[in-house]
């Protein structure tokens, strides 16, 4: 499972698998209980293959800073806890991702980055990169719009 089926749900802890869709929005189960929750469409729902961070130059996809993550800790969870201080968090996020924007990526979102990068470690969901139906989808598109 990619990330592109994980999703970070405001006003809800921990992250959500989706599950199915509904009418009226679609069920998730958490990753932190495997409670399955019924999400309307009011919510404000993010996937977590659309996040980014912002740096310097551009925005780095989230999947990304994952990967960075990973091969910082061989693949084990970080060496740093979510609840460490400011300044700890920041500088393992500048070991990570050297030229990220300390004006717009502020100490909560490198909590969260951190805690939902340990948490999918601890579920075995460590394939952070983009899924290649993507690419594929996009060679159809184009080879429909060619005839």
């Amino acid at each position: 499972m990619g990330l592109d089926k994980i999703l970070a749900i405001s006003g809800k802890p921990g992250l959500y698998e989706l599950k199915a869709q509904t009418r009226s929005g679609f069920v998730a189960e958490s990753l932190l209980d495997g409670k399955k929750i019924s999400v309307g469409l009011r919510n404000n729902v993010s996937l977590l293959s659309e996040i980014a961070i912002y740096t310097l130059t551009e925005e780095v996809p989230l999947r990304e800073v994952f990967n960075k993550i990973k091969e910082k800790e061989s693949g084990a969870k970080t060496s740093i806890s979510h609840k460490e201080s400011k300044i700890k968090l920041e500088e393992y996020f500048f070991e990570v991702l050297p030229d990220y924007d300390e004006d717009k990526v502020y100490p909560s979102d490198i909590k969260k980055v951190i805690q939902w990068y340990n948490l999918l470690v601890d579920k075995e969901i460590t394939d952070f990169d983009a899924p290649e139906t993507e690419a594929t989808n996009e060679e159809v598109t184009s080879e429909e719009e060619a005839k």
